[in-house]
């Protein structure tokens, strides 16, 4: 039997077909979506009909990921009302300041949301529509995420979500597994509808060819479920976004707001830490220095250590973690002799894994005590990241091999749902190499300087 995963990204929408026994990918495909920090539904149904065309209809079971947060904003008849605005726009920084002080301050978010909520969730969005955008906010009857739309749009007898992608709405709890309608409320100004909570295994409806629908979940949830992340284990993903995040038995409620306190896809916790710079910073340095990701690993690998001095804040588009909207980049220590074009790539990778490494003692304070880190995302390819990540992190990092983890995790999902079975059938991991190296904390302590010395603009800037 064969199982259909997406993973509808930011970027594009990934199809995998696997075997349901032992997920062995059986077929791919992936078709783009437009740039930006909103986007109309119809263009991922578009982009998911292009990339599963010859997939879907092989399929027995389909599951769903996406990118989480994104507000997808619905009326009456459930027709779209606006296009989505999507976890990268950073538009609802004041109303995030306002919601968090209405409800009672950050301790009181955790304690019933398990997040102190970032620009990036969705109740910020329903916040910034009510004052910014009242039309659209009288006729909005019912809210749904990416994954949620495109499962109904497949076929599901209703609309639904899990629980892993409800909790980065910022009105459901984790620990109490329920919405918490009178957060959107308070946000709206008025109730809205959300889709039913579906449990993780669940069949939720079937495709018109008849394949079996799970109920999807979040992208971070569904890459971890693809990976079959451990105890002990810290999966750093460095993608369109930065995410570093752990699975655990007990639910996370970090009063600091550095740590989302989220449900995984298969009834456990998912606490993350997520950044908005991350692989980008990447890309922007490689084009600035005239050459492509590949030029960019070669240029960083012969540099030394601590590049030279130079010392990168990466937050060129502001930031989540820590909770910086309207930041921007800085570069420290720059003199005429560590002015390289070597350096500058150096301090590119070495800003965004101190970003994640950051990320990652964010995550040990909550009580996680991690072993190793796995990286994945576009950028776990660089020669350059794999090398310097372990000095960085100060732990042994395994990379395994590229694949399309979400989409694999959303296939997995939809095989458990096939089966009926009590757990996600045990899928064996892709081949992996385990990169070592002896820490380096003067790289760790000289971008802590820089990331503390500049709290200071930063908070003036937003008065």
């Amino acid at each position: 039997m064969l199982v259909a995963g997406v993973d509808s990204s930011t970027q594009s929408t990934k199809v995998v077909l696997c075997q349901a026994e032992d997920g062995a990918i059986v077929a791919s495909a992936s078709a783009p979506h437009p740039d930006g920090t909103e986007c109309d539904p119809a263009y991922w149904w578009e982009a998911l009909s292009k990339a599963g065309a010859g997939l879907l209809d092989r399929a027995d079971a389909v599951g769903v990921a996406a990118q989480q947060h994104g507000m997808v904003a619905l009326d009456e008849a459930g027709e779209v009302i606006r296009p989505a605005i999507l976890w990268n726009d950073m538009r609802a920084a004041p109303q995030t300041r306002e919601l968090i002080a209405e409800l009672g301050g950050p301790a009181e978010w955790a304690r019933r949301t398990g997040s102190v909520p970032a620009v990036s969730f969705t109740v910020t969005k329903l916040r910034w529509m009510a004052e910014r955008e009242p039309e659209s906010a009288r006729r909005l009857s019912r809210v749904m995420l990416p994954h949620d739309w495109l499962t109904w749009r497949l076929g599901a007898d209703e609309p639904v979500t899990d629980r892993g992608d409800a909790s980065g709405t910022g009105y459901f709890s984790p620990s109490a597994g329920q919405w918490l309608p009178d957060i959107a409320e308070m946000a709206l100004g008025r109730p809205v509808a959300t889709p039913r909570l579906a449990a993780p295994a669940e069949v939720v409806g079937r495709t018109p060819g008849g394949a079996v629908l799970s109920p999807g979940t979040g992208d971070n949830m569904g890459a971890a479920l693809g990976l079959g992340v451990g105890e002990g284990d810290v999966v750093v993903s460095i993608g369109t976004s930065g995410t570093a995040y752990a699975v655990t038995k007990v639910p996370a409620a970090d009063t600091t707001g550095a740590v989302a306190g989220f449900a995984d896809a298969t009834g456990r916790f998912l606490p993350l830490v997520a950044t908005v710079n991350a692989a980008r910073v990447l890309t922007l340095t490689a084009r600035l220095l005239g050459t492509d990701a590949g030029g960019l690993s070669e240029l960083a690998l012969a540099a030394p250590p601590g590049a030279g001095g130079l010392t990168l804040l990466p937050y060129f588009d502001g930031e989540r973690s820590p909770n910086r909207p309207d930041a921007t980049g800085v570069l420290n220590g720059v003199t005429s002799t560590s002015l390289t074009r070597e350096n500058m790539a150096r301090a590119a990778v070495e800003a965004v894994l101190c970003s994640l490494a950051d990320g990652i003692d964010n995550l040990a304070a909550c009580g996680i005590t991690p072993e190793r880190v796995v990286l994945i995302g576009g950028a776990a390819r660089s020669a350059a990241v794999r090398s310097i990540a372990p000095a960085v992190f100060g732990m042994p990092v395994t990379v395994p091999d590229p694949a399309e983890y979400v989409a694999i995790g959303a296939a997995r999902q939809a095989a458990w749902a096939l089966s009926g079975a009590g757990e996600p059938p045990d899928w064996a991991g892709s081949a992996a190499v385990t990169c070592t190296a002896e820490p380096c904390p003067d790289i760790r302590d000289r971008y802590a300087t820089l990331r503390d010395d500049t709290a200071g603009w930063h908070e003036r800037s937003r008065q």
